[in-house]
């Protein structure tokens, strides 16, 4: 009986590591099936084919590839704004594509990203080929995309949803009072308006100033633009938002002229097959993002490099390893000050264009990359690129460069810090609890939470806090070239769109990415250049699991939370804050 157990034993153990690696093998030869799809050949399209562009999900800098999308006929939460800027590139110059196919679904960006991918599409059509919209319901920030399209089609029961923008305020003073909770503000700015939560329950006259000046300066450029496009007047257009028609009948889009027809999805496809001249029995010919932007692919060996570095997210002091946390995808820390020594220190890369696009964050960190920033701009010129946001510590991470090019519709500035300290006195009492401290110096327990903040403490903090300011403004005004003055009267933490900062002096020229390399290729003196991307690459397999489980992360929070997700992510903001703050003071919603 003993034989038995020890050979039945030894067969199940030989049958679980058997198991065992048969499941390992199978994840490899997966795992090496993707890698090698991820470094795959360049795409040749057949005649006739269509670019099939789709608006979905969220827009950002870039995206990670990740190769089993394909493998397992899977698709990205995330679109990347650089991959559609070269996608149309290419899908311009091939002979074999005819033309752009867009389907707009729940598509989210920010303005500069909406408006670099308008300019790029008003560009293609310079090649005569056809642009083709479709959408069951667009979106305000796809609508301005699609409405260069020759020709816009919506699903008979669908909508245009063209309402104007709007900036909702989320304010917990009310709450902090039932919850026994003080706050401390220091802050330096009339316009420094992200505290205004913590002591007040509306917008202050300043803070609603500055974002009815926003508001009105994006949505302005964004409807003038889709007027000329529609070419309709803009009173037209005004009289379809104001009067509500988007919350209408399909029809109202037609009667205002801002779709040419009420079509199912089959409909429209069939009359991109007519125009890319296929037949209609058949399956549109098309190819993705993925395949079009992989179309004459060809590595530059010229030595000569314009390194493109992306700085996307809040500024922090380092990643959370929490699972909740942190739920922004992207973030900046001190990392980026060493990406930049890098580049510095690279002797083939000739000039560095410094993507910028972060609402701001820690004033410490945005210090730490600022030097770099400096130190490398005394070596080769860093041109800045500014994308939905450059705020703040977003501008403090900026101003050093050589130039600075924003969009339009870029939020920056907001050239201001702040601190919050708070006071947990009143909620301990609630909840019956005590404290006690022993200490051996004067400010050892100095922002301790559990007591009242004595005066001479908040001198200590509203003092630290100008100082900061006061280092703020002279980065500032050294990197433009302007007195600490100057920068003071158009500081204060107001935040300007990219046009109105082109007019203070803010930034030097309005455009994309482009414009920037283009510039960073004048100041190296380079007529021929190659470009790079610089973020440090890793390994096929550490790329997948850290996107998996960031995917993860945020796929349960939404799930959890739906409509709610907005709030839950404000409140996580707040909660992470501590130190001194250079953050812009606002998010706007309705793209």
């Amino acid at each position: 009986m003993k034989q038995f157990f020890k050979t039945m034993f030894a067969c199940a153990l030989g049958a679980f590591i058997a198991f065992g690696i048969i499941i390992l093998g199978s994840i490899f030869f997966i795992i090496g099936v993707a890698a090698s799809a991820e470094g795959s050949s360049t795409y040749s399209p057949d005649k006739n084919t269509v670019f099939r562009l789709t608006l979905k999900g969220t827009l950002s800098e870039q995206v990670s590839k990740n190769p089993f999308f394909e493998l397992f006929n899977e698709t990205s939460d995330n679109i990347s704004l650089s991959d559609i800027i070269k996608a149309i590139r290419n899908a311009k110059t091939n002979g074999n594509i005819k033309g752009i196919y867009i389907e707009a679904g729940d598509f989210s960006s920010g303005f500069a990203g909406v408006e670099a991918i308008h300019r790029e599409l008003l560009d293609f059509k310079k090649s005569g080929k056809f642009i083709v919209s479709y959408s069951d319901n667009y979106t305000q920030g796809s609508y301005y995309v699609c409405s260069v399209a020759d020709s816009v089609f919506l699903n008979p029961q669908g909508s245009i949803g063209l309402i104007g923008l709007a900036s909702r305020g989320l304010f917990f003073t009310g709450l902090a009072e039932k919850l026994g909770i003080e706050h401390y503000i220091f802050k330096v700015g009339t316009y420094k308006s992200a505290v205004e939560p913590y002591f007040l329950k509306k917008f202050s006259d300043a803070n609603r100033e500055q974002l009815t000046s926003i508001l009105n300066s994006v949505w302005e450029n964004i409807t003038n633009e889709i007027s000329s496009s529609r070419k309709i007047p803009t009173g037209q257009l005004e009289q379809y938002i104001n009067g509500g028609f988007a919350i209408g009948d399909a029809s109202n889009a037609i009667d205002f002229k801002l779709a040419d027809a009420l079509r199912y999805r089959f409909e429209a496809e069939n009359s991109v097959k007519n125009l890319a001249g296929q037949k209609i029995e058949d399956k549109l010919k098309s190819a993705t993002i993925d395949k079009v932007i992989s179309i004459n692919e060809s590595n530059n060996d010229n030595p000569n490099k314009i390194a493109v570095l992306y700085a996307e997210g809040e500024i922090i002091d380092e990643a959370s390893a929490s699972p909740l946390s942190s739920i922004e995808e992207q973030s900046i820390t001190e990392d980026m000050a060493d990406q930049l020594r890098k580049l510095k220190e690279d002797k083939e890369v000739k000039a560095v264009v410094f993507r910028v696009n972060s609402p701001g964050g820690s004033a410490y960190i945005s210090e730490q990359i600022w030097k770099q920033v400096k130190d490398l701009k005394a070596v080769k010129p860093i041109v800045v690129s500014m994308g939905d946001y450059a705020a703040s510590g977003g501008y403090y991470i900026s101003c050093a460069a050589n130039k600075i090019v924003a969009e339009r519709t870029t939020l920056t500035g907001s050239i201001g810090v702040f601190g919050v300290v708070r006071n947990l006195t009143g909620t301990f009492e609630k909840l019956g609890l005590t404290t006690d401290m022993v200490k051996t110096n004067t400010y050892a327990d100095l922002g301790d939470a559990s007591r009242p903040m004595r005066d001479d403490e908040k001198v200590l903090i509203q003092h630290s806090v100008e100082r900061t300011y006061d280092l703020f403004l002279t980065r500032c005004a050294d990197g433009r070239k302007m007195t600490k003055a100057n920068i003071d009267s158009i500081g204060q933490g107001r935040v300007w769109t990219g046009e109105q900062a082109l007019q203070k002096g803010l930034v030097d020229k309005l455009g994309g990415i482009d414009v920037a390399i283009k510039e960073a290729a004048s100041l190296a003196k380079l007529k021929n250049y190659s470009i790079t991307v610089a973020d440090e690459p890793k390994d096929f397999l550490t790329k997948f699991l850290e996107k998996k489980i960031n995917e993860a992360k945020l796929s349960i929070v939404k799930t959890m939370l739906g409509s709610d997700y907005e709030l839950f992510s404000t409140i996580q903001r707040a909660k992470s804050e501590k130190g001194i703050i250079a953050r812009m003071p606002l998010y706007i919603k309705g793209i």
